[in-house]
């Protein structure tokens, strides 16, 4: 599939505009606050005057919290409607990294730091310095695409060249401990056509797992560096690191076709889909070391499912989507976008989840482990804020990734209320996605030549329709001579749906889960009259579920059994005897799974055991 065309995508209405509005009057405000407290900005500030006070923070890529901020604001800070703040926060920040870059064009406040007994490039597994240039190259591109304001991009390459000389193809043969630069990097190519910046993303692919990197505290597999890339069995190690990694594999092989990489990624990303990823399209098992995990383990309550790996999925989704044109790719995207990624964030968007598991206990406090207690959801930020300034910046960028322009196929695989231009075809598209399957789309401005216009069908909609035809997952293609005023209609059946898992997935075993659309429903304590673990599901029950409006968004009532006591004992000796049925039953209120935590910390489940059906 070749490359798309430009094309202009703005936001109208509905949900996803709504999140990007909540973005710009409550998360970005709440942000810049939250990075001034913790010391982000005098970290940079006492590279010239170390009168400021010492180092804040514990973590060497604290810097990347400023640049995924300045990314997002670049879509932000020329609004009518731009965050306060935002535009003297930005320049304030750009100023500060123009005064803190060193001659030969590095730029680490962590490293830099006249009181930092370690040296620059000193520590690649754990130092993070080209993950924080990745960082810096996209808030740069950002800001020179949306903004025109090449100064950040001017710092960015200062810094790329350098590590062109010190690690290109004369240089020394490393990589870093976090991918992130390689996807930035073949960016950066986009931007400027220097293509010293591809050769170095390519590098830095094929360079991982053979023995360039010093591995300390996990092995080599936390960092994906134990076989080449094109080797891996499967996606592992560190979540938010292999997703990264992939997103960069990926736009490495959009920029020079490379076949074996295509193969590698298909590979990995059909075996993760199939074997590692959460129905909430989390991604991540383990807390220890903030892993995938093996095939099939995907603890619920466990689920460590991290907002960034969320991300990086959908990044990674994305740049499959463009180098294939398979619609499945964006069915997953969706299912990220609305739940995995969603809850990463408060209704008020000021408080974050780092974590998100699909159920929480009567007595569950969520806690590090590192502390003897802890907030009881949410927090206002982290010590390692990575996910509260990465939800920003793609929160800004929603639009870009609802549809592509290519070979004179306009492709709508996001729905929401939209306007979008290419060069030559305008259409709107108008719906109250995702809460029903109405989708309107309307040509404003079409050529006189035959165009296509490509709808995604998602996997779960059976019985679509366009037009009144039905048509199958996958893209329904319409194409004509197509005039102002031309509409089309496509409906996506959306009755509620109940999943069961895979028999070796052994933490959901036996249960049920309910979705709707693209959204995956949860139930919290406060919406049953019944413990929460107490309570029984049949896909039936699930079918006559009612959808209702509440406040802004869709509820699902139904009715759910409760089981019998449990026994007393852990382990008791199974008999011959079946099971007890139901011993009554209740209304419950399932509420969308990205919209859990926000009142009360009670319990919570998206898996609810199953009762069996005569």
């Amino acid at each position: 599939m070749s490359h798309g065309t430009e094309l202009s995508v703005e936001l109208t209405g509905g949900l996803l505009h709504d999140w990007q509005q909540r973005n710009r009057q409550a998360t970005i405000p709440h942000a810049i606050t939250e990075l001034r407290k913790a010391g982000n900005l005098e970290n940079l500030r006492r590279l010239a005057d170390p009168s400021v006070g010492p180092y804040r923070g514990r973590y060497p890529f604290l810097d990347t919290d400023l640049y995924k901020t300045l990314e997002g604001l670049a879509y932000e800070v020329d609004r009518d409607d731009a965050p306060a703040g935002a535009r003297e926060f930005y320049d304030e920040v750009v100023e500060l990294l123009e005064q803190a870059q060193a001659d030969d064009g590095y730029l680490n406040s962590y490293f830099q730091d006249p009181d930092q007994p370690k040296q620059p490039w000193s520590d690649l597994g754990w130092g993070h310095e080209l993950y924080n240039l990745g960082h810096l190259i996209q808030a740069a591109v950002a800001a020179r695409r949306r903004l025109s304001d090449g100064r950040l991009l001017t710092i960015a390459r200062r810094f790329a060249d350098l590590v062109v000389e010190k690690y290109g193809d004369h240089g020394e043969e490393v990589v870093d401990g976090h991918p992130e630069v390689e996807m930035a990097l073949v960016e950066l190519y986009r931007e400027t056509g220097d293509e010293d910046y591809l050769t170095q993303a390519r590098l830095f692919v094929d360079r991982r797992g053979r023995g360039k990197l010093k591995h300390t505290i996990f092995p080599g597999e936390y960092f994906q560096d134990h076989v080449p890339f094109r080797e891996l069995p499967s996606v592992t190690g560190h979540a938010v690191r292999m997703a990264y990694l992939a997103a960069g594999a990926a736009d490495v092989h959009l920029e020079t076709g490379d076949p074996t990489l295509l193969a590698a990624l298909e590979r990995l990303w059909d075996d993760m889909v199939a074997t590692k990823l959460y129905l909430t399209g989390g991604l991540g098992s383990r807390h220890s070391d903030e892993a995938i995990g093996d095939r099939y383990e995907l603890p619920s309550e466990r689920a460590y499912a991290e907002t960034c790996a969320a991300i990086a999925t959908m990044q990674w989704a994305w740049r499959m989507f463009r180098a294939t044109g398979k619609a499945s790719y964006l069915d997953v995207y969706e299912t990220v976008l609305y739940n995995a990624y969603a809850v990463g964030l408060s209704a008020d968007g000021t408080a974050f989840f780092y974590d998100n598991p699909l159920q929480r206990r009567p007595d569950h406090e969520q806690r590090s482990g590192a502390e003897d207690g802890g907030e009881l959801l949410r927090r206002s930020w982290f010590g390692c804020p990575c996910c509260p300034p990465n939800i920003i910046r793609w929160m800004s960028e929603l639009q870009d990734h609802v549809a592509l322009h290519r070979d004179d196929t306009l492709y709508v695989g996001i729905y929401a209320d939209a306007r979008v231009t290419t060069e030559d075809l305008t259409v709107t598209v108008t719906t109250n996605y995702p809460w029903d399957g109405e989708i309107t789309l309307t040509v404003e401005d079409a050529p006189a030549e035959e165009r296509a216009i490509a709808l995604r069908i998602p996997r779960w909609a059976s019985d679509a329709q366009l037009d009144g035809q039905s048509v199958d997952a996958g893209w329904a293609v319409t194409t004509r001579n197509f005039k102002r005023g031309d509409v089309l209609r496509l409906t996506l059946p959306m009755a509620p749906r109940a999943h069961g898992s895979h028999p070796y997935l052994d933490a959901t075993r036996g249960a049920i889960a309910v979705a709707r659309g693209p959204l995956v429903y949860c139930v919290e304590q406060q919406d049953s009259a019944a413990p929460v673990d107490d309570l029984l599901l049949t896909p039936t029950a699930v079918t006559k579920a009612i959808a209702r409006r509440q406040d802004d968004h869709l509820v699902l009532e139904l009715t759910a059994g409760i089981a019998p006591a449990p026994p007393p004992e852990l382990y008791p000796v199974l008999t011959e005897q079946t099971p007890g049925s139901a011993i009554d039953e209740v209304p419950v209120t399932f509420v969308p799974y990205f919209l859990w935590g926000n009142r009360q910390a009670l319990a919570m489940r998206v898996w609810l055991r199953t009762e069996r059906e005569d």
